[in-house]
């Protein structure tokens, strides 16, 4: 499990480390971690040529002294300072001392030879987009050849939130400090971070425990037990489905084979695409009456495809006055958003699995912060709320949140979301900590859509016929390009 943190955090983490240690050691920490991995990303050293462009303070500090480290193995480095008389001093010297080149922005910056190229312009303290002669020589860095490297955080992305507001780097490779900044992974900041790698500075005693993670593949196998010699059919756990319609039956289909391949012990069907159920999964007990007829069931999944007429509404009301775990998806969350008092009144966890449209239907728009956004709904309403979109976001009504890093831009395709409703429903029905088990799901779809799309173009069928193998493949620790 990875801990996601803000700058403030970071800062009050680095405060007593700075207090108690020398001057600069942890400056030096960083550039020797980014200088190593710096190496390993060129592969060699001697005869490559590395531009580092230097901002002020110690952003542009630790990109010097890297540069510094680079210059005495013998990499050829160039320093482009934008704001020369604030480039840090020690920083300076000891790549002057190394044999680095030294210019400014109108100067010869071997951007267009460049084998990489270090974003030390501005760090944790910088907000807004990238201003103009920084701009221009980032335009010119993607323009060329070198690698795109970030310094703890691509300049112009939001360390807390993501947010890019105007002209930022667009790195291929961010090398952090410490502890993940949150704007690595959620919002646009995630294009722009490309792969992170974490260098240790240190931090690991005087971080607090994060209030918002990422699971990892680990984390997840072991959250999706296996069956044991003693379960049965009811052990497993029961879902109940509610989704689907004659005008959408494939909401229903998609949904409930989800709901059985992600393995409970048992999955109902109660609504008006039965035929389409019945013909597509027999393994599935369908009711055609109302979901208090369907029987025994540990959690419901209710919505996709179900329409919003009064008929629709009072099943949604009927199965939010239960005392059952209740995910709402897609047309319920448009009636839920109508009488939000029914899931505020409810005892029983709920999930609610917004995109941002759906999101702006309980009163407000997402926004840029969506971890923020997702708090701000989950604590009105006291549920869980996924927020869907390129690094879905979960959180809990106490602040809890996760980041999932799972996914491709393939999954942005009808009908996906209905998978990702049944799979959260099942593990909701296993015994999951609503939280938990909608961040596990989250990640399950993502890697599933992964596998799916190394073929092409998917269709939401495709991912319920790659769960089974997706589970397996995460209990055996991964696979190649899976394993964080």
């Amino acid at each position: 499990m990875t801990g996601l943190y803000t700058a403030e955090e970071v800062r009050a983490a680095e405060s007593p480390l700075l207090a108690a240690g020398p001057d600069g050691a942890l400056m030096q920490r960083a550039a020797t971690g980014l200088a190593t991995v710096c190496l390993r990303l060129l592969g060699r050293a001697h005869g490559t040529r590395v531009t580092a462009l230097v901002g002020a303070g110690d952003n542009g500090g630790d990109a010097l002294y890297a540069g510094a480290h680079l210059a005495g193995r013998g990499v050829r480095v160039t320093a482009v300072l934008l704001d020369p008389g604030r480039a840090h001093a020690g920083g300076l010297a000891a790549l002057r001392r190394a044999g680095g080149r030294v210019t400014g922005a109108d100067g010869p910056t071997g951007l267009d030879r460049a084998d990489l190229v270090l974003d030390g312009i501005v760090g944790l303290g910088g907000r807004g987009g990238l201003r103009p002669p920084a701009a221009r020589l980032v335009a010119q860095a993607a323009a060329g050849p070198g690698l795109m490297v970030a310094v703890d955080l691509p300049s112009g992305v939001d360390p807390d939130t993501g947010a890019v507001e105007g002209e930022a780097f667009p790195a291929q490779h961010t090398v952090t400090f410490g502890a993940v900044k949150a704007g690595l992974v959620v919002g646009e900041g995630r294009q722009h971070a490309g792969r992170v790698h974490l260098v240790d500075i240190g931090l690991a005693g005087t971080l607090p425990r994060p209030r918002a993670v990422r699971l990892t593949d680990h984390d997840v196998a072991a959250r999706l037990d296996p069956p044991t010699d003693d379960d049965d059919k009811y052990s497993r756990g029961v879902v109940g489905v509610v989704a689907g319609s004659a005008t959408y039956p494939g909401a229903a289909v998609l949904c409930t084979g989800a709901a059985l391949r992600t393995r409970p012990g048992l999955v109902r069907y109660a609504g008006t695409a039965a035929a389409g159920v019945r013909a597509a999964w027999p393994e599935a007990i369908v009711t055609e009456g109302r979901p208090s007829d369907a029987g025994r069931v540990q959690a419901w999944v209710v919505g996709p495809g179900m329409g919003t007429d009064d008929a629709a509404a009072d099943v949604v009301a009927e199965v939010l006055a239960t005392d059952l775990p209740v995910l709402l998806d897609a047309d319920a969350l448009t009636l839920a958003a109508r009488r939000p008092e029914l899931v505020r009144d409810r005892n029983a966890p709920t999930v609610l699995t917004p995109h941002d449209r759906e999101y702006a239907r309980f009163g407000a728009e997402p926004g840029a912060d969506r971890i923020g956004a997702a708090r701000r709904l989950a604590a009105d309403l006291g549920a869980v709320v996924l927020l869907k979109g390129a690094a879905t976001v979960v959180a809990a009504p106490d602040g809890q949140a996760f980041v999932n890093g799972t996914g491709t831009p393939w999954l942005a395709t009808a009908g996906t979301g209905d998978v990702l409703s049944g799979i959260a429903g099942a593990l909701l029905a296993a015994g999951l900590p609503p939280a938990e088990a909608a961040a596990v799901a989250a990640h399950l779809h993502g890697r599933a859509g992964q596998l799916a799309a190394e073929g092409g173009p998917l269709v939401a069928g495709d991912l319920v016929r790659r769960l089974p193998g997706t589970l397996a493949l995460l209990r055996r620790g991964g696979g190649p390009g899976l394993g964080d």
